[in-house]
């Protein structure tokens, strides 16, 4: 029987995508010894590279459509198909901060308009399950444009009708859902976020994330201002609470949102995506999982891909190491306060480099760095009973 390798990395940001290190890692081991079973799965936090990485190792298909973009411009935007109707949306796509010179930036006027859009046609097409990744957003809304595109109306307290931006908050007074998408009450959606703060205050969206959309000291305290009376007409007319939500703060409120209009669960990006890819039933037959990222730290354990990957490995008992574009947490950090989640984590970075000689040479250094831990590991299997055992 031959020993199985599950190899399951996120992208190295900047160098190589999540499907990239997969096969690269693959194409590695294989030259080593062709025995190996290799076995992948890219994977993805829910952040840049998702819908990339669903599609392309699901063999799911794109939807290109033009939408209205942070400023209430016209933009390209694309979502991506999985599976039996899963759809699966970055709302950077049409939302997003790269899509907004820094010379316009302003959350005060920015919307999440387009990914309602997204939304909508994902929902016209049939799907019956939605995920939207909410990482690198323009916008400060509550994600009050995105149900606009899905036919929720927003009221002052003259009755009327909003307009869009995180300007708007402040206004609002009644909502109204009975022109809402008729698709939405039989669909179910997924937040997909990897922080945690709450909606309002000094971890709120305003505070923490409007100043880097373009937002001014005083921007801040009137978003801020705006997003309580947003918790509070949702609360009020839709009879959800948002203002205590985690996530909820995500995106410039995004996370409150698709919780309030779309009864949308906010989890880990990364233990959605595993669901989604079935992830576990994969790891349950492996002898070895391979996993990683561009910067393992931290941030790591709270949520990220290779996290999610090394506690399933644990799960069944499975060895577990990671090979990442650089590591930046040690052994002992990790053995105090993660129980020894990994067993291993190696960099690809072999020697002192800048960072941009790290990113144009990835793969090469990529490729050595595994042909060098396989090698070694290949060796360690051959001198154990996994040979006397008939394995090899």
């Amino acid at each position: 029987m031959k020993f199985k390798i599950l190899v399951s990395s996120d992208k190295y940001k900047g160098s190589l995508s999540a499907l990239q290190v997969c096969n690269i890692i693959k194409e590695s081991i294989i030259e080593v010894d062709k025995r190996f079973e290799v076995i992948i799965s890219p994977m993805a936090d829910g952040g840049e590279g998702t819908v990339e990485t669903l599609v392309e190792s699901q063999r799911g298909k794109y939807v290109d459509l033009e939408v209205t973009g942070p400023l209430g411009e016209p933009v390209k935007a694309r979502f991506g198909i999985v599976g039996d109707g899963i759809a699966v949306i970055e709302m950077a796509s049409a939302s997003g901060l790269v899509l907004v010179p820094e010379e316009k930036r302003n959350p005060m006027v920015t919307t999440t308009y387009g990914t309602g859009e997204l939304i909508k046609k994902a929902l016209d097409m049939g799907c019956s399950k939605v995920i939207i990744g909410i990482g690198g957003s323009a916008t400060n809304d509550g994600g009050m444009g995105m149900a606009q595109a899905l036919g929720y109306k927003f009221y002052d307290s003259e009755g009327r009708l909003l307009g869009l931006g995180g300007k708007e908050l402040i206004k609002l007074c009644n909502i109204n859902g009975s022109g809402i998408h008729p698709a939405i009450s039989s669909c179910r959606f997924y937040a997909a976020c990897d922080v945690d703060n709450l909606l309002t205050g000094t971890r709120g969206a305003a505070c923490v994330y409007a100043p880097q959309k373009g937002a001014d000291s005083i921007m801040v305290k009137e978003l801020d201002s705006g997003l309580s009376n947003f918790a509070r007409v949702v609360k009020k007319d839709l009879g959800r609470e948002v203002g205590k939500l985690k996530g909820a703060g995500a995106a410039g409120g995004l996370g409150a949102g698709l919780a309030a209009f779309l009864n949308a669960r906010i989890r880990p990006g990364a233990d959605i995506i595993i669901e989604a890819t079935h992830l576990e039933d994969k790891i349950k037959d492996a002898d070895l999982v391979i996993t990683g990222e561009g910067t393992m730290d931290r941030q790591t354990f709270f949520g990220k891909s290779a996290y999610g990957i090394a506690k399933l490995a644990r799960k069944y008992n499975i060895p577990v190491i990671t090979i990442n574009g650089s590591v930046l947490i040690g052994r002992e950090d990790i053995d105090k306060n993660y129980s020894g989640l990994t067993d291993g984590n190696f960099s690809i970075i072999n020697k002192p480099m800048e960072p941009g000689e790290a990113i144009r040479t990835g793969k090469k250094l990529l490729k050595n760095t595994v042909k060098e831990l396989i090698t070694f590991y290949l060796s360690v299997i051959e001198k154990s009973n996994h040979k006397e055992s008939g394995r090899f």
